[in-house]
Formats: C-alpha cells, structure tokens, sequence
C-alpha cells in the first residue's frame, strides 16, 4: 500500500502540520472531533484536551476553525484529484473515464494510494456534511483569491472536460459538473438525516449503486446529443 503525502496551499496553515508529530495529531484528530461532534461544536481547546496540548499549539498550525476545516477539506479533494488522474490515466473512451471518476465518487474508498494518519472515510463523511460551510462565508472572495477552493475546482473542471468530450456541443458543462458535485453531497446527507428528500440508501460500508445511477443518469441525460 502506497502512503501519500499531499502538498496543499501554504495559505490554508501557519505551518505545515504534515511536517510535525504534532501537527499531524491536530489533523487525525480534528477529523474524528468534528465527524464526531459536528463543525458547530468542535473547537481548538477541545482539540487541544483531546491531543493532550494546548490551544496555543494548534493556533500556531490554523489561524482559526474554519482554515483548518478548509485544509481538511482540500486534503480531501486535492487525494481524490490524484487518485482520479491515477484512475483516468490513458483511458480513451470519454464514458468510460465519466464512469471511473463516478465509483471514485459514490463508493467506499479501495485504492492503495492511501493518505498518512487520516481515515480516508471519515474525512470523506466530513466533505459530504461540512463541505458547504468552507464557502458559505462572507471571506468567500477573499478566501478565493488566496487559492483556497482550487482543489475543488479542479476536480469540477476534470469532470467538465469529461462532459465535453462526450458532447462538445453542450453548453453548461462545468454548470453541469458543479452542480452534479453538490447533488452528491446533497443526496448523502438528505439519504442520511432528510430521507424523504432522497430515493436513495446510503450506507459508506456499501457498494452505493442507486447513487452511482443516479450520478451518471443526470449526467448523461443532460448533456445526451
């Protein structure tokens, strides 16, 4: 099993907290707090009892919350950019790349590119529920000039370009991709809290076919020739 060690936006952090014992603690426990209590509860001092430190050692890796549930965030999409350009690689066919970039999305992770002390899971967990509060800000212009959603971005442009080269003609394609993104998140959480929002069944344990199907039907039908 390969262990990655992902480069993200020095803007995100005060220091790197990949390069330090610490740092990394700050970020493997950050994920089990915040999927544990949610975003609203989780603080740096509760963090800091949890890892045995103080609130001013986290403050010297993250500025505040919200930057470090942006670096868990990025670390996310930035690892599924990787294994998506892993994935994808010297694969022709434009449906067959859509399809491939879908399982990475709906299902549990299986790759042996894994990332160093976080579970992938549950990082992903936090994505699905506190993904929209990263740009549901009042800073979301400056955050965006700093390079803080570039991640993001790019994932949806890959996943653009994917729906231009199976219909070049179609005019919306990184609407499309967007929007597709958010309706997966939307679905998770509506599956899991909102049922009679969603048709679908979502167990992270599970091979989530009806997602996987509902993904690519909207898609392929919004962009069909």
């Amino acid at each position: 099993m390969a262990i990655l060690t992902l480069q993200l936006n020095s803007n995100l952090f005060l220091r790197d907290p990949q390069n330090t014992a610490l740092g990394q603690k700050i970020i493997s426990q950050s994920v089990e707090m915040i999927h544990e209590l949610g975003f609203e509860l989780f603080t740096f001092k509760k963090l800091a009892e949890q890892i045995d430190s103080t609130e001013a050692s986290v403050y010297r890796y993250f500025e505040n919350k919200h930057r470090l549930l942006l670096y868990l965030i990025d670390l996310y999409w930035t690892w599924l950019e990787y294994r998506l350009a892993f994935e994808i690689n010297n694969v022709t066919d434009a449906k067959e790349r859509l399809r491939k970039c879908l399982t990475l999305l709906t299902q549990e992770s299986k790759s042996v590119i894994q990332l160093d002390f976080v579970k992938e899971e549950i990082l992903r967990q936090i994505v699905m529920t506190e993904f929209e509060k990263t740009y549901l800000t009042k800073q979301v212009d400056a955050d965006n000039k700093e390079g803080l959603f570039l991640p993001y971005k790019t994932i949806c442009k890959k996943i653009a370009t994917i729906l231009q080269d199976i219909n070049p003609n179609y005019p919306f394609p990184h609407s499309l991709a967007s929007t597709a993104l958010l309706a997966l998140t939307h679905q998770i959480y509506y599956a899991q809290h909102l049922p009679s929002l969603s048709d679908i069944k979502y167990d992270p344990k599970k091979n989530n076919k009806k997602l996987y199907e509902f993904l690519e039907g909207f898609l392929l039908h919004s962009i069909r020739k």
